[in-house]
């Protein structure tokens, strides 16, 4: 079912809410569109003004790293910046506070901006890693800085000295064990599923619809467009995650 005019859209989120307040276990998978609320561009968008000229294999390959850290590193400066700069939403301060409401929440993002922690999630699982931390290149584990490379060249482990990169899964690379593990699991065992902004695309990430679908989980799509997912949905709410999660929210107070 989808939302159409008002009338349509008030009743589609209180059948949504009934649903969620019946819930044991919620499983959430967030992507680029919540984020976008708060002002950070999609991966695609980033590729503009002095970037658009790269393509994503450029940028986001173990390749271009290799061959041109310096080029990669200074796109992803630049992103942490606008991260630093974004704030939450009132989707991600609702999400928070659904983890409160519910038995069990699980919290799966695509989005590598730590955003929902920053509104208060916890044990959220990181499917495509974070771009605020470093990861050594040598020791394949999250790192601190050096000091001496703080100032100047790129940066080093302060472990090791081993060269550091951003710590997100780019193309050709697997999804950590940890989260995907974790992910599936809660798609397999939760009662209701709960799709936000993302555009259902990405495997293995979209992957999580379908196994909650196989296993007879509720699922229920938020998002301003059509998606994939959103003929096989059982509920459709059409809009951006920061009007429609706080609209279920009071729903289900």
């Amino acid at each position: 079912m989808r939302s159409g005019g008002s009338g349509a859209a008030d009743e589609l989120v209180g059948r949504a809410a009934e649903v969620l307040r019946r819930a044991r276990h919620v499983c959430v998978l967030t992507g680029a569109g919540i984020s976008a609320e708060s002002g950070i561009p999609t991966f695609r968008d980033a590729l503009t003004g002095l970037w658009a000229k790269f393509s994503p294999e450029e940028l986001a390959t173990p390749e271009a790293f290799e061959r041109d850290p310096e080029t990669v590193w200074s796109w992803y400066e630049w992103r942490r910046q606008l991260v630093r700069e974004a704030q939450p939403n009132a989707g991600h301060l609702a999400l928070a506070e659904f983890a409160r409401r519910v038995p069990d929440l699980t919290l799966v993002t695509q989005n590598v901006d730590g955003l929902h922690q920053r509104a208060g999630s916890r044990d959220v699982l990181e499917y495509h890693g974070n771009i605020l931390r470093d990861r050594c290149t040598v020791e394949q584990i999250v790192a601190q800085r050096s000091e001496d490379t703080r100032r100047a060249g790129l940066p080093r482990c302060a472990a090791c000295g081993g060269l550091l990169r951003p710590d997100v899964v780019w193309f050709g690379e697997a999804i950590p064990a940890g989260p995907m593990t974790l992910a599936a699991a809660a798609a397999e065992e939760c009662d209701v599923f709960l799709s936000v902004g993302t555009s259902s695309l990405v495997y293995p990430a979209a992957g999580l619809a379908e196994v909650a679908l196989r296993r007879r989980a509720t699922v229920i799509e938020i998002n301003p467009n059509e998606t994939d997912l959103s003929p096989h949905a059982h509920l459709v709410l059409r809009g951006p995650s920061g009007q429609v999660l706080p609209a279920l929210l009071e729903r289900i107070s």
